[in-house]
């Protein structure tokens, strides 16, 4: 029996804090819970899972990750309601300044699930997921 009960937040350290906020509150609807401007970090939901968007100190500095050469977050996947909201942020997101989509919604194996996988702004990668 797994001694977890699975993830209570997620850490993001962003080059652009405002802009990787304003991403998750106006693109996906995510609700800002807190904030701490002296570090400066946003606390963001939707929900079932936070996310913790913290301002990297010099991004201009900052090595983007590389998924086949570092070693860290791969990505990480939130699971939308349907396919037919997954076929929905495609187009919305598709529009989203600081958005690269590497692939577009597509069956997930042989099953009928669904998935896509983009780079949000500030490059770390997420997949978004249906069920079906």
């Amino acid at each position: 029996m797994a001694k977890t009960q699975g993830i209570h937040h997620l850490g993001l350290t962003v080059p652009d804090l405002s802009a990787t906020r304003d991403f998750f509150i106006n693109v996906l609807g995510f609700q800002q819970v807190g904030e701490k401007p002296d570090y400066p970090a946003v606390f963001v939901s939707d929900g079932s899972i936070m996310l913790t968007l913290w301002q990297a100190v010099d991004p201009a500095q900052a090595t983007p990750f590389n998924r086949k050469t570092n070693v860290g977050l791969h990505h990480f996947a939130l699971q939308v309601e349907s396919l037919e909201t997954l076929n929905s942020l495609h187009t919305t997101l598709g529009k989203t300044d600081g958005v690269e989509i590497e692939f577009p919604p597509e069956p997930l194996g042989q099953g009928p699930a669904h998935h896509m996988m983009l780079t949000i702004p500030g490059g770390i990668r997420m997949e978004l997921f249906a069920k079906s």
